[in-house]
């Protein structure tokens, strides 16, 4: 039977002591420096051996994590010592992960630098066989060939999505719709090339290779993405303002073109967007669709154009009698492509945080 005197505070069975701070902190140190003096001292006596710093930061977490258990067992208990555990490993986790895109960025940036001046945005590769030259003909060829897929797959992927939730539901053609773009989804980027360049050779002969047949392969990959992400966007518009604009006697389609449509139009240009971003870096299709130029070329229905993802692959593969001024256009390709997807990814997020509707109580 307790003794304690009424109204006294129970002890907590879950509450124990907390560490400071900063003990995380100089453990990570102490761990990183115990791992250094480790490696070092053990270091075979060469001139020309060089201690693995990655090995030594490993061997460092293991330590501060075996330590930070260890005392925060000792001080706080098995429960918070857990949760230590569990959250450095997360940590790690997401550092691990995020460890390939750090290094790609840098990689990319520091070599593609080189070329990343006026000259590279203003000059085509014709006549080019050293150094010199540039990727503007690369750069508007993606820009028009990307610009006429989103005219293609636009219209056609956001007038699917209005069908499937609006006109479609529990309809027969309804599932077999769902059905294609799911597969759609999964089709390989090439296999759209092939059927692209099969469907031009058959309107306009053998061996054609033009910019629409680029487009037309880049908006079988998009259709797919602009039906997904718009028929999401629909959902979520609430019925209540559907409903409230039929009790005020307004026809359905117009309901959809005034309540529906700016309701959602912020999440539906975001996928929009991202879809154009998706298939911008596309490669394989565009290789055998639209073919390849060195030349600037403005008209999408004659003659070949060339992308900026096909100007770093043929700068790499085809290095002509100065292999590194080659190389250092791919390398300012990638990057220029990388930024043009950043851009767009950013403009996306913008559009979504500004153009969407206030909901206000």
């Amino acid at each position: 039977m307790s003794l304690a005197r009424p109204g006294a505070p129970r002890p907590n069975a879950f509450a124990a002591g907390k560490l400071n701070s900063q003990v995380p902190s100089l453990l990570l140190v102490g761990g990183l420096a115990l791992s250094w003096a480790l490696y070092t001292f053990s270091a075979p006596e060469d001139e020309d051996y060089e201690v693995n710093l990655i090995l030594v930061a490993l061997t460092g977490i293991v330590f501060f994590t075996l330590g930070l258990v260890a005392v925060s067992l000792r001080v706080e208990g098995r429960r918070k010592a857990v949760d230590r555990l569990a959250t450095v490993l997360f940590t790690l986790a997401f550092l691990i992960a995020l460890t390939p895109l750090i290094s790609l960025i840098i990689t990319v940036v520091s070599r593609g630098a080189i070329r990343f001046d006026g000259d590279f945005f203003t000059l085509s590769m014709r006549n080019v066989v050293g150094d010199g030259g540039g990727a503007a003909h690369a750069i508007v060829g993606t820009v028009i060939m990307t610009l006429a897929a989103g005219l293609i797959s636009v219209p056609i992927g956001l007038l699917t999505s209005i069908y499937i939730v609006e006109y479609g539901a529990g309809k027969r053609l309804t599932r077999w719709i769902t059905f294609f773009v799911d597969v759609m989804t999964g089709i390989p980027s090439i296999v759209a090339g092939l059927f692209a360049y099969a469907l031009f050779e058959i309107l306009l002969g053998p061996g054609t290779r033009v910019g629409i047949s680029g487009s037309a392969a880049l908006a079988v990959l998009m259709i797919p993405i602009v039906v997904r992400s718009s028929e999401e966007m629909l959902r979520l518009v609430p019925n209540e303002l559907r409903e409230a604009s039929y009790a005020l006697g307004v026809p359905k389609w117009l309901t959809i073109v005034k309540v529906v449509l700016p309701t959602s139009i912020a999440g539906i240009t975001t996928g929009i967007m991202l879809a154009i971003a998706r298939v911008m870096g596309e490669t394989a299709p565009l290789l055998i669709a639209a073919g390849f130029s060195n030349n600037f070329n403005f008209n999408i229905f004659d003659d070949r154009m060339q992308s900026l993802p096909n100007f770093v692959y043929y700068s790499y593969i085809a290095q002509g009698s100065v292999p590194e001024a080659y190389l250092n256009r791919a390398w300012a390709g990638a990057l220029t492509l990388i930024v043009i997807v950043m851009v767009l990814n950013i403009g996306a997020r913008l559009i979504a945080r500004f153009f969407a509707p206030k909901l206000g109580r």
